[in-house]
Order: structure tokens, then C-alpha cells, then sequence
């Protein structure tokens, strides 16, 4: 399958070489950025195109289209001429199947893969959940194949709908984006002790292994699952000075309690 790449950001610089790896061929890699359509070109090999859309190449089989929700739909009227057969991809996981559709191309398609993303750290594939949607039973199968060649593993491949995405990527701000934030902020509190956030790296390795034996509810420790409103008490006057995080604090200790008196 020959699949052209359109962007050159977090998602397609881990897709571009394991799609390569599970013997797909990217043949050309687009990004608005000449370095960066550049940069990942050359890492696996392939053609770079940037600037225009028009520049891109109309023999893939597959386009997939890794760019910001918002440039979307523009991008995909874009490519539209001269591919008007082809099967093309996003890859966001709010954006419904709809948008290919409502930017004039029937022949589209939804592949997400469930992960987070960054250009410094490659993405072991053989460990991502992917949810496809398609226009067709046809290119559905296309997508599941395809995601089951990346992965290794059918078992982690799923056919979704549009609001089930749309779910499965709240909750993924619940249990990825947020509490990446909450380590950004408990960072900022042990460098003003002069201490460095690996302190904290043991403790997060074991939450998240727990994760893998006992629902999120039953796992959770700590002075507010345990009303212990001294400790509670104390620590938000520690944060005095600091009210947006004396706000969170509170927040964040009055929903576990709520949720501990569930289970």
C-alpha cells in the first residue's frame, strides 16, 4: 500500500516509520514546513513536499492526514482534486467522520490511534489501542488491516463511531492531559525545595502498575480518600499564596471523596 503522509508533526513523525516497519511504503511526506517535511522525509526515505498541497502526489493509495483539528476540513478540500477517488484519513480524535463528507470527499476515513505523542520519544505501536471508522464496509477492513499490521495485535484494533471517539478522547484528557498537568504543577512545588521531579518517577510507576490489576476507584490513596482533614487542612494552607492551586486542591480532594464513598 502506498500512503502519503500529510503532516509532519507529534503523530505522523512516530506513524511514518512504523508504517515503513509493517511494510507499507510511504512515498511522500507533506508539511507546510520545508525542514520539517524534510526532517521526517529523510528519516525514512521517502519524498518531502511543503507549501502547497498541490505538490503532493496523486497515485497513493492512502492518504493520511496528521494536521491541527481547525486546518481539518481546508486541508482535506485541498487535496480533494485530482484524488477524488482516493481513501483518505485523519487521525484526530474529536473530529467526526462527517468532516471528509462536508469538505466534498465521500471517501473518507478515521484512523486514531489512542496515544500520546511526542518527536523526542518513539511510540511502541505493538501497545496502542486504534479505533477505525470509514464511509464503507470496504475501506473499514482497509483501516482494520492496516491498524493490525501496526500493532501486531487485532485484539487492540476496534471499529468505532464518531461519538464514541469523541468519548474515548474526553477521557483520555481525564487520564493522560490532566494528569500530566498535575505533574507539571507538582513539579513546580519541589523545585522551590530544590528538588527534582525524578523523586516523584517510583511512585507514578507504581500507580500506573496498579492500574494494570485494580479499577482506578479501588486504587486510590491519599488524605482525602481517607477524610483525614487534618492533613487536608494543613496542606491547603501550604498553598495560601498560591489560590489557582489551592482551588485545584480542593477540587480535585472534594471529587475523590465523593467518589470513595462508591466504592
Amino acid at each position: 500500500m502506498k500512503i502519503a503522509l500529510v503532516g509532519a508533526g507529534r503523530v505522523a513523525t512516530n506513524l511514518a516509520p512504523a508504517l515503513q516497519q509493517s511494510g507499507a511504503e510511504v512515498v511522500e511526506v507533506w508539511s507546510k514546513s520545508r525542514t520539517s517535511a524534510e526532517a521526517l522525509a529523510g528519516t525514512i526515505g521517502c519524498a518531502a513536499r511543503w507549501a502547497t498541497l498541490d505538490a503532493l502526489t496523486r497515485e497513493a493509495d492512502l492518504y493520511v492526514i496528521a494536521v491541527k483539528d481547525a486546518a481539518l476540513s481546508d486541508v482535506i478540500s485541498q487535496l480533494h482534486d485530482g484524488r477524488e477517488k482516493a481513501l483518505m484519513v485523519h487521525t484526530a480524535g474529536s473530529m467526526p467522520l462527517s468532516v471528509f463528507a462536508e469538505a466534498g470527499h465521500e471517501r473518507g476515513g478515521v484512523f486514531y490511534p489512542m496515544q500520546t505523542f511526542s518527536k523526542e520519544r518513539a511510540v511502541d505501536f505493538s501497545q496502542v489501542h486504534f479505533f477505525v471508522e470509514a464511509a464503507s464496509d470496504t475501506d473499514v477492513d482497509v483501516l482494520l488491516s492496516l491498524a493490525s499490521a501496526l500493532t501486531g495485535d487485532e485484539r487492540l484494533v476496534h471499529r468505532s463511531t464518531s461519538a464514541m471517539r469523541r468519548r474515548l478522547h474526553l477521557a483520555a484528557v481525564f487520564a493522560c492531559n490532566f494528569v500530566n498537568h498535575c505533574c507539571t504543577l507538582s513539579d513546580e512545588l519541589l523545585a522551590e525545595s530544590g528538588l527534582d521531579f525524578s523523586v516523584m518517577l517510583p511512585l507514578l510507576d507504581e500507580t500506573v502498575a496498579k492500574l494494570h490489576q485494580l479499577p482506578p476507584a479501588a486504587a486510590q490513596t491519599g488524605p482525602a480518600v481517607r477524610r483525614d482533614e487534618n492533613v487536608m487542612g494543613m496542606q491547603k494552607a501550604m498553598l495560601a499564596d498560591k489560590p489557582e492551586l489551592q482551588r485545584i486542591y480542593a477540587l480535585l480532594s472534594e471529587s475523590i471523596m465523593r467518589y470513595s464513598s462508591r466504592v
